[in-house]
């Protein structure tokens, strides 16, 4: 697990793995952004359903994917499955044929000549279209975490930017636009002052100049979209940190252990990553904060 993680998430890997996101990617973020949020709703919707009973609705809730897939999560889509899992796969231009699942079984040495043609079987059974939808399932689910961790690592960002720019929390764009464009407008009214800086300094101490709602707009406006431009490229931080962290390693062997529970019984659950709760506790404070803003 650890070459894996080390050759694929370290600096020098997440930077080879995003060549992949020039070009469409950077179209696709910005969509993968604004449906986060609903995608997290339909986990949310599909776990309330389950809890109550409704397995096949919550089926049909789990498998809604409104994220569009990224060159980046098919690149880790098909390194998962070939380098980690090593596993038969196929696409356009490239071909995977080792069969690890299959040459494990037929490598044990109990195994004789009558029983062969019976396990050679089951080690095929990673072409069964029930296991092959329940691996891509997973993999995507793992790929999503991606999307959740670009939303991270720009709301750190401008948390960070708020922090030591304006000496405040803004944990988003919402939160920050406003605060920066409070911050121009005094620069702008200071600049114009008649009776200079010093005095226009403590005139405006006493009476706060206002943004306009225009520059309000354009500032938040502006920020969201180079923070969404941004998200396609967030992982050339987020991936070594994760790597550090340990979050990487920890992840891919639950996506293994989940696999291997589905491939001993099909009713197990499947794989289910939480990281795109916390984008949208962050979603949650950047709101608020915009709201106390405005209440103001």
């Amino acid at each position: 697990m650890k070459p894996f993680v080390d050759t694929n998430f370290s600096l020098r890997g997440t930077l080879a793995l995003h060549r992949a996101a020039i070009g469409w990617d950077i179209a696709r973020a910005p969509l993968n952004l604004s449906m986060a949020a609903p995608q997290a709703g339909l986990f949310l919707a599909a776990a309330a359903a389950r809890k109550f009973g409704a397995n096949r609705l919550a089926g049909r809730l789990q498998g809604r994917r409104l994220l569009v897939r990224t060159a980046v999560a098919d690149e880790i889509a098909w390194r998962i499955r070939t380098d980690l899992l090593e596993l038969p796969a196929q696409e356009t231009g490239r071909e995977f044929r080792r069969d690890a699942l299959a040459e494990t079984i037929l490598s044990d040495p109990r195994i004789t000549d009558v029983l062969r043609p019976v396990l050679a079987e089951i080690g095929t059974r990673q072409e069964d279209a029930e296991l092959r939808a329940r691996l891509t399932e997973a993999i995507e689910a793992y790929g999503a975490t991606r999307a959740a961790a670009a939303e991270i690592t720009t709301a750190l960002f401008s948390l960070c930017s708020g922090a030591l720019a304006l000496h405040k929390l803004t944990p988003g764009a919402m939160s920050l636009g406003p605060a920066l464009a409070g911050l121009v407008a005094r620069h702008a009214a200071l600049a114009s002052f008649p009776m200079g800086g010093a005095i226009g300094g403590l005139w405006y101490s006493l009476f706060p100049v206002a943004p306009s709602a225009l520059l309000v707009a354009g500032m938040t406006g502006g920020l969201m979209a180079v923070s969404t431009v941004a998200a396609a490229f967030a992982g050339v931080i987020a991936d070594p940190v994760q790597r550090r962290l340990g979050l990487h390693d920890r992840r891919l062997h639950r996506l293994i252990d989940t696999l291997e529970r589905q491939v001993a019984d099909p009713e197990a659950p499947g794989f289910v990553a939480h990281d795109h709760y916390v984008a949208r506790l962050l979603d949650l404070f950047d709101l608020i904060g915009a709201a106390y803003r405005l209440a103001r």
